[in-house]
């Protein structure tokens, strides 16, 4: 029987980094982007969804869920976990990177998925390389968002890829360590999105839906009332993975008046 291959830090990292990619209901040894991860570290299939599973049992929001999953979390796992509270950002784009570079070694562009959709027409140098690298980051948050909420609307329940948005919850441009984490992230219809960029409703701390005293005149607005008054005080939907940090939701409360 051959010795079981061991998991290195750069083989750990791009295993987390498929976790942040994939569903909860997809950590299984079928999964084509398991099974393909496991060839391109020469290992088992059953190895990489087990290292993934293992993944979601530090994840307190899957904890919480009562799927606990496995308890086989290495050192090197918790380690990796208690680094991503500090600076998410810094460790999912090594994350990307391992995986990446065990793409590239077996003839795969990792993140030619991501950008599929993207039609802009880019300037040459270095504003290109810059603006294609923010565009595959914004691309791993949703695509990571999506996943964590099955790609529905977590006030609406609205389910459909094409009309949510992954939201951040503190905006991009104000906290640079976690503009890929998916705990800064709600996943939201494409009205509820814009309302809640514009601070005309919020999720407090405790996951509850507030709407704008600003709507509270419109109650006999139909549409205000079904598509937005109906939602206030009511809890949102949980993702089944990243559950969004109490301390953003304060953040952007408390920067709109809600608090």
């Amino acid at each position: 029987m051959s010795k079981p291959v061991q998991w290195t830090r750069q083989h750990t990292l791009a295993a987390f980094h498929l976790y942040t990619l994939l569903p909860f209901g997809r950590l299984h040894q079928h999964a084509p982007e398991i099974r393909q991860l496991a060839q391109w570290e020469g290992r088992t299939p059953s190895s990489v969804a087990m290292k993934l599973v293992n993944f979601a049992s530090l994840d307190p929001q899957v904890v919480a869920s009562g799927r606990v999953g496995l308890s086989g979390a290495s050192n090197q796992d918790k380690a990796l976990w208690a680094a991503l509270q500090q600076d998410w950002d810094a460790v999912a784009n090594e994350a990307a990177e391992a995986y990446a570079a065990l793409a590239l070694g077996h003839g795969v562009q990792a993140d030619q998925e991501l950008l599929q959709d993207e039609q802009e027409e880019f300037a040459e140098g270095r504003t290109r390389s810059a603006i294609v690298q923010v565009r595959v980051n914004q691309a791993r948050f949703r695509t990571s968002v999506l996943a964590s909420y099955n790609a529905t609307c977590c006030i609406s329940g609205l389910q459909h890829e094409k009309l949510v948005i992954a939201s951040h919850i503190v905006p991009w441009s104000i906290d640079s360590k976690n503009r890929l984490n998916p705990q800064n992230g709600l996943c939201l219809s494409a009205l509820h999105d814009k309302a809640y960029d514009q601070g005309l409703i919020t999720v407090m701390p405790d996951y509850t839906v507030r709407i704008s005293t600003k709507f509270k005149a419109q109650k006999d607005d139909c549409f205000i009332a079904d598509a937005l008054l109906r939602f206030d005080g009511k809890s949102i939907s949980l993702p089944e993975k990243f559950r969004p940090a109490p301390e953003f939701l304060e953040f952007h409360a408390r920067a709109f008046g809600f608090l």
